[in-house]
């Protein structure tokens, strides 16, 4: 060859090849991880709570974990810096089981479930009496979407100084749910006592008074307070995200932000009846494919009903948040 090439120049231009570490399917066993819990998330970062002494800690989640979603209430390990020193960012390398999870849909027919909270063993579903009017049906698919997480549900009623609750309480009576009636500046000790030593989520309509509630329930939370508008009877947002925050007496509480709807595409009618065990006895001869809706032929629960041993008011009540898992909210 000749000019500027000759034979040997052809290896200083061959393409670099790639070195990378042979592929393992060993895992790091992580054994100097720390157990924490997932106080809020925002923009792909987590804060948490140490579980050893409450360290406020900064964390991003490791590359192993994928695509699974780590969400408010989650308890997991933490590796890196977990001095919570400003600057400072851990890494969450391992989500723990979930004994329970919230969800929700944006719409009865969509099939992506949302991950509310996980980990909340009480559902506490905030109405106002008043300013804006209460809403049963979202009540009604609140309580369907806490007996399907297996979370026990709590009915706390707001503003009692501006409209009563007995009629309110009346249509709820049947199914056991437990409530608590609360009034500007009243005494919130009944609600605390129902809060205490228990991880409980916090969900409403935006304007019921719910951040009011938690900014009482702990003092420091500092969560802002909206305005009902006049004219829409709606209030304005303002939480914006999920956060977990520790009550005094022991217990937590996760505050979240106003909802609007309530989708219920991820329940099933099998899962709803489990919750009332009583009723759920009396349809063990259904025939295979029964909802025990209204319309529902041979459902035993009218059996039972005509036979005397189902009382009418529960089975109706049964049946009304059954239909909520079908009919707009």
């Amino acid at each position: 060859m000749t000019g500027r090439y000759d034979e040997h120049d052809h290896e200083h231009y061959e393409r670099p090849r790639r070195r990378t570490r042979p592929r393992t399917k060993e895992r790091p066993a992580y054994d100097d991880a720390v157990d924490a819990s997932v106080v809020t998330v925002d923009r792909g970062r987590y804060t948490l709570s140490l579980d050893a002494d409450g360290t406020t800690v900064t964390a991003m989640k490791s590359r192993p974990l994928g695509r699974k979603g780590v969400v408010v209430g989650d308890r997991v390990r933490v590796v890196g810096d977990v001095s919570g020193r400003d600057g400072s960012l851990a890494r969450i390398v391992e989500v723990r089981d979930r004994a329970t999870v919230l969800r929700r849909t944006a719409d009865d027919d969509d099939p992506v479930e949302r991950v509310i909270v996980a980990n909340a063993d009480q559902l506490v579903v905030v109405t106002a009496l008043a300013d804006p009017e209460p809403r049963p049906r979202l009540i009604d698919r609140a309580l369907v979407a806490a007996y399907d997480a297996g979370m026990a549900p709590l009915l706390c009623l707001t503003k009692a100084d501006l409209a009563s609750p007995d009629e309110l309480l009346h249509t709820y009576r049947s199914l056991g749910v437990p409530w608590v009636v609360t009034r500007r500046g009243g005494d919130l000790e009944p609600l605390r006592d129902r809060l205490a030593g228990r991880t409980s989520v916090l969900i409403g309509h935006s304007g019921v008074g719910k951040s009011t509630l938690v900014n009482a329930l702990v003092p420091d939370a500092n969560r802002e307070i909206g305005r009902v508008n006049a004219v829409t009877g709606r209030g304005r947002h303002t939480s914006t995200s999920a956060v977990l925050l520790p009550l005094a007496g022991g217990g937590a509480i996760i505050d979240t932000p106003g909802i609007r709807s309530f989708g219920l595409a991820h329940v099933q009618p099998e899962h709803l009846i489990e919750a009332f065990p009583d009723l759920d006895e009396m349809t063990e001869d259904c025939p295979r494919g029964c909802t025990h809706g209204t319309d529902e032929p041979e459902c035993g629960l009218d059996e039972a009903l005509a036979a005397g041993r189902a009382d009418p008011e529960r089975v109706e009540s049964f049946r009304r948040l059954l239909a909520a898992r079908y009919d707009a909210s």
